[in-house]
């Protein structure tokens, strides 16, 4: 499954990157950079340290409870944060860092769609220093007022310390509010509290005034207001990637950063028009001034039909190799 949408996000991408088009790789932070850790091949969550410029946290979508600290300036792991005080986790998805320094892990998928009747979050503190070690852990038990579900988007509120999670779901998902303040003794239950569509992950902006959230070959940005969606999103002129798993907001909120799984994966950094921002960002070459709108379309609209086309082929084939899998 894995492979087949690497192979059908490498189509996109071939059709819909302009021709000539290059990231040059910087030393400065919060740039696009390739993750060099050898150990990281399903990089399923990203997020921005608050701590240390320049840092992101990922993970594997695996059961090891394992963090890595990777930095944007180099691709290189810097700290490796081994969990302690929780138990093996089954499908790490998604990570997000709160407005009290602490960490927060998603241990939220279920590719059987309902098949656990409660899953995990953990959280511990980010550390002051950039080292590997190991930490200590809470874990919090999760459950869905509407039912088991699977998730990959895991998201803490900058602001209020309020967690949400986004359901993961071909034909739309929901977004789900945690309690006002986890309970690490007891069954902390998350309530429905708008529609989305597929998300593989999203992200609160610094200011908790938006919420990006993602898919495989999309993304949008929503107004947040009241602890709810605020309008139906604007959408992101997100990257095309393989399988197309993160997202978060760069620490100033000035640009996305987008993920993928994959060995030496590329984190994509997408700028945000401030001046509109109700028009769709554009991704630039780090450093680049900005060019036309004109010239910003590579090549014109051919390629951008073309592109569509087999976006939209992509798209049915991905549905349907998911379709095939679970009657397997």
């Amino acid at each position: 499954m894995r492979s087949a949408l690497c192979a059908l996000g490498a189509a996109a991408a071939l059709v819909l990157l302009p021709a000539g088009h290059a990231r040059a790789e910087g030393q400065e932070p919060d740039r696009d950079f390739t993750i060099q850790d050898p150990r990281i091949t399903e990089s399923s969550g990203l997020a921005a340290s608050r701590a240390h410029p320049g840092i992101y946290w990922t993970h594997n979508d695996q059961d090891a409870p394992l963090i890595y600290g990777v930095d944007s300036r180099t691709g290189k792991t810097v700290a490796t944060l081994t969990m302690a005080g929780v138990g093996t986790p089954r499908d790490m998805e998604g990570i997000s860092v709160g407005p009290d320094g602490d960490i927060y892990v998603g241990d939220i998928g279920d590719n059987l769609d309902g098949s656990w009747d409660h899953v995990w979050i953990y959280r511990f503190p980010e550390p002051e220093t950039l080292k590997d070690q190991t930490v200590k852990a809470k874990q919090y038990v999760v459950k869905y007022a509407d039912g088991a579900r699977n998730a990959e988007a895991l998201m803490v509120h900058p602001k209020t310390g309020r967690v949400y999670i986004a359901s993961k779901n071909e034909d739309g998902g929901g977004l789900y509010a945690g309690p006002e303040r986890l309970s690490p003794s007891g069954t902390n239950v998350f309530r429905r509290v708008g529609e989305v569509p597929w998300v593989t992950d999203g992200a609160f902006s610094p200011d908790g005034d938006r919420l990006v959230l993602r898919g495989y070959f999309t993304a949008e940005e929503y107004a947040w207001k009241d602890g709810r969606l605020g309008d139906g999103g604007t959408a992101i002129g997100a990257p095309f990637q393989g399988q197309a798993e993160s997202v978060t907001y760069t620490p100033d909120g000035s640009a996305f950063m987008f993920g993928s799984e994959g060995r030496n994966s590329r984190v994509v950094r997408v700028d945000r028009d401030a001046e509109h921002p109700s028009d769709p960002p554009t991704a630039r070459t780090p450093g680049a001034p900005k060019a036309p709108a004109a010239q910003d379309r590579g090549d014109g609209q051919g390629s951008a039909t073309t592109g569509f086309l087999v976006l939209a082929g992509a798209t049915v084939l991905v549905v349907g190799l998911k379709r095939l899998f679970r009657k397997g």
